[in-house]
């Protein structure tokens, strides 16, 4: 049941506001996004159409703290098929935007960031990467890049490298 006195009735307007957002109003719940989504393969509760239906129905804190926002894969199938060109991937990157403003990080964007801050990667490289590295002929890799550290420890909030 949807509690009508906790309803945002600007929040489609925010997001239409937000780069990406431009046209979240042209969406008519044809339904393209979600039959053609790799997430919605998985996880049959993924519904991109669903989500844009609570931004539209003005359902923001829900929309923000939701999950499902952080689990769009950004493989533009969505954007590529929509016949109104909503621009769903984009979108999806402006409700993380916002959310992320306000304090509503995912815990894995956070687990993402701590590791390129630490490593400027995605992983750690371990001796054992560089010995199967040198016995393939290959030249070994950095274990850190300073650069990209220094990096985003200067352009990010606290509360997103910790």
């Amino acid at each position: 049941m949807i509690d009508s006195t906790k309803l945002d009735p600007n929040f489609k307007h925010e997001v239409s506001a937000e780069m990406g957002g431009t046209n979240i109003s042209r969406c008519f719940a044809c339904g393209t996004c979600t039959a053609g989504c790799p997430v919605r393969e998985i996880d049959e509760k993924y519904n991109p159409r669903k989500i844009i239906h609570m931004v539209l129905l003005g359902m923001r804190e829900r929309v923000l703290k939701s999950n499902f926002i952080w689990l769009c894969s950004t493989c533009y199938t969505c954007y590529d098929r929509c016949p109104q060109d909503v621009q769903l991937t984009n979108i999806m990157t402006a409700l993380k935007n916002i959310a992320a403003r306000e304090g509503y990080i995912h815990p894995s964007f956070k687990e993402q960031n701590r590791l390129v801050s630490t490593f400027g990667r995605l992983y750690e490289v371990e001796d054992f990467d560089n010995k199967k590295r040198e016995k393939l002929g290959l030249p070994p890799i950095q274990k850190t890049f300073e650069d990209i550290t220094k990096l985003m420890h200067d352009m990010l909030p606290k509360e997103v490298t910790k």
